[in-house]
């Protein structure tokens, strides 16, 4: 088997077991075994809580101490184990402290993904920027197809989703030992621990523009997540009304919310032309109204007449998701100095998948539990029009705080 086509089975088996429960895992908790919206943001809030310090202990771990194929695959085993256990679970409390651990060895290692994929390229001689991102976008296609799995087999509402996570974290963690070997790097400068962490990227907070940019990164951090949480009970919770229990978004929600998916792969190959064109003040206000929009046409969609409405909100997504991860990534390498680049990033995580993302699944749980009545209906519409008028509140103060000037450049 070629180099190439060993690290895409790596990557397609990365995300595939994501794929196979982080977007129907919320409707299973809260249809199936009656967990409150604030259990299941805190549930989900544990990503966030994982992503402050884990991706950066096992980095030292990795550049100093063991291989990172090797570390990649205990982190698998130790996940497959977890999921399997979660699928026996129906108490929401000891539900958060087994996803928590998982999220622990889980969030890692897409970093992990990443280094042994670049190592591995690097030792064949191959052009990382050139080779790696045809290789990459068959995580996505795996995390898509893991959601139509689990959607056409009904298991969408059952443990079985977790099963499907848990085999694909095992063959995972054993595939990952028979990948090449990746040592940790013999660098004369050691990376320290604040430094994995991007804690000496605070530096940055000095310069007033990045760090209102790391100020609004974390707030819009919290709601990355909100529609990955809540979109499929969201849907689910249709099938309570006659008019749409037999209809397509609710007998197959998974399928129409890979629909997202399928439009960040599109966008992402946009950044570079909006990014020059417009400069990242722009592209990150056109990520945040379009979280507006995602949010706002949840709330007037449904899955008959509104069809169409639901659709253009996961085809949003692409810009919503994409314009702001990837372009802020982007801006941070741009404007962080060299020997504080990498840290840089790490503190860009932070803000975003850690603070930002460990809040937004608090408070969204805590609004989706304000907007439901005693019987366990819930208003999604106010709860997404909440939703949607903080994205517009967040994307006005951007506008106004955030001083930055483009210079296109020249053609």
């Amino acid at each position: 088997m070629s180099t190439k086509l060993r690290l895409t089975l790596m990557n397609f088996l990365q995300f595939f077991l994501w794929g196979s429960w982080l977007i129907s895992l919320g409707g299973y908790m809260i249809v199936k075994l009656n967990f409150t919206g604030g259990q299941v943001g805190g549930i989900y809030a544990t990503m966030g809580l994982a992503s402050l310090f884990m991706p950066g202990l096992l980095g030292v771990v990795a550049d100093r101490w063991i291989n990172a194929e090797k570390l990649l695959g205990i982190c698998h085993l130790i996940g497959a184990l977890l999921l399997f256990w979660a699928s026996t679970v129906t108490d929401p409390d000891l539900m958060y402290w087994i996803m928590l651990l998982n999220a622990m060895v889980y969030m890692p290692t897409i970093a992990l993904n990443n280094t042994v994929s670049y190592t591995i390229l690097k030792q064949k001689g191959m052009d990382v920027v050139k080779d790696f991102p045809p290789i990459r976008v068959w995580g996505t296609v795996g995390f898509i197809m893991a959601m139509w799995v689990v959607d056409l087999c009904g298991w969408s509402l059952s443990p079985l989703q977790l099963y499907i996570g848990s085999a694909a974290a095992f063959i995972l963690g054993l595939y990952a030992f028979t990948m090449p070997s990746c040592p940790p790097a013999k660098s004369q400068k050691k990376r320290t621990l604040i430094s994995s962490l991007g804690l000496d990227a605070f530096v940055l907070f000095k310069q007033p523009k990045i760090a209102t940019f790391f100020i609004f990164a974390m707030l819009l951090g919290a709601a990355l997540q909100i529609t990955n949480t809540f979109g499929t009970p969201f849907l689910q919770e249709f099938a309570k009304n006659p008019a749409y229990a037999s209809l397509f978004a609710v007998t197959h929600p998974g399928i129409l919310m890979s629909i997202s998916q399928m439009s960040e792969t599109l966008f992402i190959l946009a950044i570079p032309f909006f990014l020059s064109r417009f400069g990242i003040k722009k592209v990150v206000l056109m990520s945040i109204f379009a979280w507006v929009l995602r949010f706002g046409l949840f709330g007037l969609g449904n899955p008959g007449d509104g069809l169409v409405l639901l659709v253009m909100s996961m085809i949003i997504y692409g810009i919503a998701f994409d314009f702001f991860n990837i372009s802020g990534s982007l801006f941070i390498e741009t404007e962080a100095s060299p020997e504080i680049r990498a840290s840089a990033q790490g503190l860009f995580m932070i803000m975003t998948n850690g603070i930002g993302a460990f809040v937004g699944g608090w408070v969204s749980g805590w609004v989706v539990d304000y907007f439901t009545a005693a019987d366990g209906m819930k208003d999604w519409q106010n709860i997404w029009f909440v939703f949607a008028t903080y994205a517009l509140i967040l994307g006005i103060l951007f506008a106004i705080f955030f001083r930055y000037k483009h210079v296109p450049k020249a053609a």
